[in-house]
């Protein structure tokens, strides 16, 4: 049974709502991640994998994946430092596609036979979230050729706008907690330092921070330390 544009863009929306209520819902960035590629695998009309990967430095790091190739996908992006997705992240463009992998491609020679031999078909990549040191792209893999049409474009770039937006939510919420857990860490360790060895407040973060500095050890880490043993740090 055939359905109408404006009936399937309807049934989209109603299902980018209920994703964007699950990704919300997530108590872990990387618990958002793996939904998020969840989500687009079964969002995006043909795709059938889906990963997301960021790029520090030229470095590429697989954070989700929907299956095995999927991490095969991106460590060949990795070594071969080519393809639609490390573009997307090194580039800034928004949308990369091959549409045929079996046939020749002259921007990723190397890239479209290797990712042919893991039964691929066609790919899209696109540029997820910035910063001001790290890129990341939301990668859509199809077993088939020319599976994305330009509806699946236009269905992956929203897609991809709500996980930015769901990902920049969970991780500064990770970090707020982070952040709260140090102070209280450091806090607990300076009261330690205070109550045993008759230091004042001032006297015993400059402790801490000395030891840090030392040892190049973060201050939380050193916070930790003399929580567990309630020893002074050397």
């Amino acid at each position: 049974m055939s359905h109408e544009p404006g009936e399937v863009w309807e049934q989209f929306a109603v299902a980018l709502a209920e994703m964007a209520r699950d990704l919300l819902a997530q108590d872990t960035v990387q618990g958002t991640l793996d939904r998020v590629v969840e989500h687009a695998s079964v969002l995006i009309n043909g795709c059938d994998d889906a990963g997301i990967l960021t790029v520090r430095r030229g470095e590429v790091r697989p954070l989700a994946a929907t299956s095995d190739v999927v991490r095969r996908a991106d460590r060949i992006q990795q070594d071969l430092r080519e393809g639609p997705c490390f573009d997307a992240v090194t580039d800034r463009q928004q949308i990369y596609t091959i549409e045929d992998l079996s046939r020749p491609h002259e921007r990723w020679s190397h890239f479209a036979p290797e990712l042919r031999r893991l039964g691929m078909g066609s790919v899209m990549g696109f540029l997820l979230f910035t910063e001001d040191d790290e890129l990341g792209a939301l990668n859509l893999y199809s077993r088939r050729p020319h599976t994305f049409d330009e509806a699946a474009q236009r269905a992956g770039w929203i897609l991809a706008s709500h996980a930015a937006v769901a990902f920049s939510a969970a991780r500064t919420h990770q970090q707020l907690g982070d952040a709260l857990e140090t102070r209280h860490e450091i806090g607990e360790a300076m009261g330690i330092l205070m109550e045993r060895y008759a230091l004042t407040e001032d006297s015993a973060f400059k402790l801490l921070k000395k030891a840090s500095q030392d040892h190049n050890i973060k201050l939380r880490e050193i916070a930790r330390r003399i929580c567990e043993t309630g020893e002074k740090p050397s």
